[in-house]
């Protein structure tokens, strides 16, 4: 069975900063329906866009027809996990995805992989489950050990589950589809955007090298246009990734999120939703 379509809402980061709900609709409109959520974590809990909180985004996503069905946020040490938690149950959310994350050493690997167990076991609690997301530097190597393989041997298999972004992979040098295969059933949610002839090199750690150490301004320095592309637009083989997610994963979304682009937001997210429901119409 095909993976549902989303949207992550990175790709409209823009667009809802300058008038969320307008953005909202416009996304109705291009007809997507499932969405993940991008959010500021305070105390308090989660606020959406300049200061949307919780219950007025739920009464705006029912007025357009659309379903929060996954939340991606950043921890930190002020966050109260309950307050994120009541906040996901508002909206009906009960997937939780760790955006982001950069380790300077080995220690820094472990200490995360512990607290983030401690997280998903408040999460399952809860009635929601906890992913990690990647990018490429967690596939960097800290004394002969990718940070990837640490995540997957030290991370709770019964409390922690994988977001997989292929794109992400591909830049740290990986094959997709080895990951997948061996992330099993504990990734069934994806990420999908594609990689244009412009990226150069397409392994980053040709440029960085695979013990150094990542940080988020390295990660800023890569948000280039020319380094991005529309699903369908570019080399990634998205037909293989997604029967490989289908085959290994039973992948439940696949959530179409576009880092940087050349056209406008909405144009963008229109041309990945129609490549994308052809490609998962041709499986």
């Amino acid at each position: 069975m095909n993976p549902s379509i989303g949207l992550q809402l990175w790709s409209v980061r823009n667009s809802l900063q300058k008038d969320y709900v307008w953005t909202l609709e416009k996304i109705a409109e291009i007809g997507y329906q499932n969405l993940e959520l991008i959010t500021t974590v305070t105390p308090e809990g989660l606020v959406f866009g300049k200061d949307m909180r919780a219950p007025e985004l739920r009464k705006n996503l029912d007025r357009f027809g659309l379903q929060a069905v996954s939340c991606h946020f950043v921890p930190n040490a002020e966050m109260r996990l309950e307050n994120i938690l009541a906040d996901l149950q508002l909206l009906g959310v009960d997937s939780l995805a760790c955006a982001i994350a950069f380790f300077a050493n080995r220690p820094e690997v472990v200490g995360f992989n512990t607290t983030f167990n401690k997280y998903a076991e408040t999460c399952k609690k809860h009635g929601v489950q906890l992913y990690y997301h990647n990018h490429f530097q967690e596939f960097q190597v800290f004394d002969d050990k990718a940070i990837y393989e640490m995540m997957i041997e030290q991370m709770d298999k019964d409390l922690v589950m994988f977001e997989f972004d292929s794109y992400w992979a591909t830049r740290g040098g990986q094959d997709p589809i080895y990951w997948l295969k061996k992330l099993g059933r504990r990734c069934d949610l994806l990420h999908q955007k594609d990689l244009p002839t412009t990226a150069v090199p397409v392994n980053l750690f040709e440029k960085f090298g695979y013990d150094s150490q990542i940080t988020i301004d390295d990660m800023w320095d890569l948000q280039d246009a020319n380094h991005f592309t529309e699903v369908g637009e570019g080399n990634l083989n998205i037909s293989e990734i997604l029967q490989a997610g289908r085959r290994y994963n039973n992948a439940r979304y696949v959530f179409v999120e576009q880092d940087m682009t050349k056209k406008t937001e909405l144009e963008s997210i229109k041309v990945s939703l129609t490549n994308l429901t052809r490609i998962l119409s041709n499986e």
